[in-house]
């Protein structure tokens, strides 16, 4: 029997991050330009500290429509209790996280430090890549 692949084996490590206090238009506009569906927000030191989705910025858009008006950061809508992975997690327990939840992917730790991210598309890979 192979040992089954880690999420390390997978996930992306070039990632795109965000600062709390970037303006919330600026990182909206960061996400549509890379085209990915969210961002891990770390503070100064390097420790995440929040995830921002897509939702999220739709909420940011839709508050700064009704007051005429942008400025909002990050951190007045990220969510803050963010569920995270492990890189040395194999590939199928991470499957059935993805499972549970209703996250389309999860920052992946190691050493309590943020080293990449997870998506439902990395996971799917892995699996059909075992059926080869």
């Amino acid at each position: 029997m192979t040992d089954r692949p880690k999420v390390a084996d997978y996930m992306a490590r070039n990632l795109v991050t965000l600062a709390p206090d970037t303006e919330i238009n600026r990182a909206m506009k960061l996400l549509l330009d890379r085209n990915i569906s969210g961002a891990p927000v770390v503070d100064s030191s390097g420790q995440l500290v929040g995830v921002l989705s897509k939702k999220d910025c739709l909420r940011a858009a839709l508050n700064a429509s009704y007051y005429q008006e942008w400025g909002d950061s990050v951190a007045d809508y990220m969510s803050g209790n963010v569920h995270t992975l492990d890189a040395d997690l194999d590939i199928v327990a991470a499957t059935e996280a993805f499972l549970k939840g209703p996250y389309r992917r999860f920052p992946v730790m190691q050493g309590g430090r943020l080293v990449g991210q997870i998506s439902r598309a990395d996971v799917l890979r892995a699996l059909a890549d075992q059926w080869r």
